[in-house]
């Protein structure tokens, strides 16, 4: 498989089987995808993957806050914030996109709540990684940590292995730092829910469409 293969195969996932993924995989996933490249060679990416029992440990303890009526407390601002006009039409219809999938009206808020929840279920991924960056850095940083989490993907991709980015799993840091080892110093941007794909998983058959080339891009010659 090219870079150009993995690319268009990559797909969010958000069904998967319980199988793990070799470790011996996982390791070599971020050995090589630590050479991707970063702003002066700062390389300000740290990535914390957790798995089997302390992976089912932290959705537990993730839930108790939620359930314990916390709201998210993330340090670095959601996706979400700043977005208007198309952007934010973007963001409505890719809910809408899997409100549908999943034969969710629109009006139906609790079900569209459960929908969310899966998030901290990791989607029943066997793994999750939490990336995170020295809390000191800011929006430019976060572009390396950005190209770091693509690596990743795309050579999780050559592997057969499915990914789901998930911004909303820096909502709740404090299980994650109780169980995953986040450097001290270090706050989390986002995490990474990861596995096999459940092929015939009813999540999974929503497609997004991209924008087309000349809406995204400019050639001056």
């Amino acid at each position: 498989m090219n870079v150009s293969q993995a690319v268009l195969k990559r797909r969010t996932i958000r069904g998967f089987k319980a199988d793990p993924v070799p470790n011996d995989t996982i390791v070599e996933v971020i050995d090589i995808a630590r050479h991707a490249p970063s702003n002066s060679n700062t390389q300000p990416w740290h990535i914390a993957v957790v798995s089997g029992a302390p992976r089912d440990k932290l959705e537990k303890a993730i839930f108790k806050e939620i359930n314990s009526g916390k709201k998210p407390y993330p340090t670095f601002p959601s996706g979400g914030v700043g977005l208007t006009g198309v952007y934010k039409q973007r963001q409505y219809d890719c809910a809408f996109s899997y409100y549908a999938t999943m034969g969710i009206a629109r009006e139906d808020v609790p079900a569209r709540q459960a929908l969310l929840l899966k998030n901290w279920e990791f989607f029943g991924a066997p793994h999750v990684a939490f990336l995170s960056m020295p809390e000191t850095m800011h929006r430019a940083n976060a572009i390396d940590i950005g190209i770091f989490l693509q690596t990743v993907m795309l050579l999780f991709v050559e592997r057969g292995v499915s990914c789901c980015p998930q911004g909303a799993l820096g909502s709740y840091p404090g299980p994650v730092r109780e169980i995953a080892d986040i450097p001290r110093d270090n706050a989390i941007l986002c995490g990474l829910s990861f596995g096999y794909a459940q092929e015939d998983a009813l999540i999974n058959e929503v497609k997004m469409q991209r924008e087309p080339l000349d809406v995204v891009a400019s050639f001056t010659t």
